[in-house]
């Protein structure tokens, strides 16, 4: 059974790979996608531990990437909770890459993503409250609104028109 209220701690995440060959292109720099990937999992993880139902994911705001993550790297992607509505909630993810050997770390990529919470009919369920702890947490999630209330405008003005796609359980 899901708590009513919860903390930010509760449902922080981090993720973390070696970045290998295969993670990269012929100049030994990891793709981007790799990079959303882990994001999207760090985040994905944090909400539903949140929600403590599946969830998906439905905006990727602002993935910015500000330096290249070569071979050879730890990547950690650090996730946390920002803004939690009646069945979404956004996501910051952090991503930091490490040099395993001398300890050395950069911060490479950040990226806010929104995720809503599922039933097993795959409709949208509620999601339990988020308290604030401290006064980053409270600024965070002012800007978290700000963010929420940026896409909700986005969307009233946009001219496609969306279904909402099955989800079939397996």
């Amino acid at each position: 059974m899901s708590q009513a209220v919860k903390r930010i701690a509760d449902s922080k995440f981090t993720l973390s790979a070696l970045m290998g060959p295969q993670d990269a292109n012929s100049h030994g720099n990891v793709h981007g996608g790799i990079i959303m990937k882990m994001a999207d999992e760090a985040g994905a993880l944090v909400a539903m531990r949140h929600a403590n139902a599946p969830v998906v994911t439905v905006a990727v705001d602002s993935m910015t990437f500000l330096e290249p993550i070569y071979v050879g790297s730890l990547v950690l992607c650090h996730a946390e909770l920002t803004y939690v509505g009646r069945t979404s909630m956004e996501v910051c993810v952090k991503v930091v890459a490490e040099n395993p050997l001398t300890g050395a770390s950069r911060n490479t990529n950040q990226a806010y993503l929104v995720y809503v919470a599922i039933d097993p009919e795959g409709n949208p369920t509620p999601v339990p409250e988020l308290v604030y702890e401290t006064p980053e947490e409270e600024l965070g999630a002012a800007e978290a609104q700000e963010r929420q209330n940026y896409r909700k405008h986005q969307k009233s003005k946009s001219s496609l028109t969306h279904e909402r796609p099955t989800i079939q359980s397996e």
